[in-house]
């Protein structure tokens, strides 16, 4: 990868921190900052950190994803997750550096028959995917040259996530009850890192970019019920859990929740494969990856 400098926020979370340990293994020109380094909701903070290290791309990994307690903090979802990229996508324009933003599944509703394209219609049903889907619409009214990168059911070796819950409760539980009528791809940290560092790349080498948004999701798509099931059978089968315990299938309404989530997070990826050539990675190949690096 040439050495294009690059500016990570966000830096402390579960995306974040894998793109800067690739970053750092391939040699990359990065300048990681966490939430507690850079609060992108404060324009004045973006402007003078974009000033001090003059990045020639700026890679957004920041992000409020607390989405049941979003329902009461919104302004704290809002100022994360629209006036951060506001804010970074002025920064970027006005110095004229392309930016990556991260974005998700949940700015649809869950409501079609059938993955979701990037022209769907989007209908987030609560705080925070309305405050991602309204982030992504201060970046393309602020910067021609960015990439909105759609993920969906992120987990990894870092932070919370369903992965390390399921775990936990597996440790503590005689079984599992697990919601069985939502559907959506898992998709691994590290191969979001990988794919974003990929982008970078083409980016820095200055051919012609197709700028604009796309999905980017592990395969194949599952249920929440089913991917725990897989997670307690490779635990079980490295050693991380002296036996499988049953995972029962559950519907949603047996475990409501403040935000409604879609009952359809699956995502079309064929725009990313077709542009790009990135294609959709295997979720269970990023979980047993995962999994045996815990046990290092």
């Amino acid at each position: 990868m040439t050495k294009a400098s690059i500016l990570l926020t966000g830096a402390g979370g579960q995306v974040g921190h894998e793109v800067n340990r690739l970053a750092a293994a391939r040699g990359c020109a990065l300048t990681a900052l966490t939430r507690q380094q850079l609060d992108i909701g404060d324009s004045e903070a973006v402007e003078q950190i974009v000033s001090r290290f003059r990045p020639s791309l700026i890679i957004n990994g920041a992000a409020y994803t607390a989405v049941d307690r979003a329902e009461q903090e919104v302004e704290a979802a809002m100022r994360a997750n629209r006036q951060g990229p506001a804010n970074l996508a002025a920064s970027c324009h006005a110095r004229q550096i392309p930016l990556i933003h991260l974005s998700t599944d949940y700015v649809f509703d869950g409501n079609k028959t059938g993955p979701y394209g990037e022209e769907d219609p989007v209908a987030p049903t609560g705080v925070y995917g309305r405050s991602k889907w309204e982030g992504e619409e201060e970046v393309r009214a602020r910067l021609r040259r960015h990439l909105i990168i759609r993920v969906s059911w992120v987990f990894g070796p870092h932070g919370n996530n369903f992965v390390g819950t399921m775990l936990r409760l597996a440790a503590e539980r005689d079984e599992l009850r697990v919601v069985a009528d939502q559907h959506g791809c898992p998709t691994c940290a590290t191969h979001i890192a990988a794919a974003l560092l990929t982008l970078a790349a083409r980016i820095s080498k200055g051919v012609d970019i197709a700028w604009g948004t796309y999905h980017f999701c592990g395969m194949p798509a599952t249920t929440w019920h089913g991917f725990a099931e897989t997670i307690i059978s490779e635990a079980c089968k490295i050693g991380l859990l002296d036996q499988a315990i049953p995972v029962l299938p559950i519907a949603t309404s047996d475990y409501p929740t403040p935000a409604r989530r879609p009952r359809n997070s699956v995502l079309d990826c064929r725009r990313i494969l077709e542009t790009f050539a990135l294609k959709s990675p295997s979720w269970q190949e990023g979980l047993t990856t995962m999994l045996q690096g815990v046990t290092k």
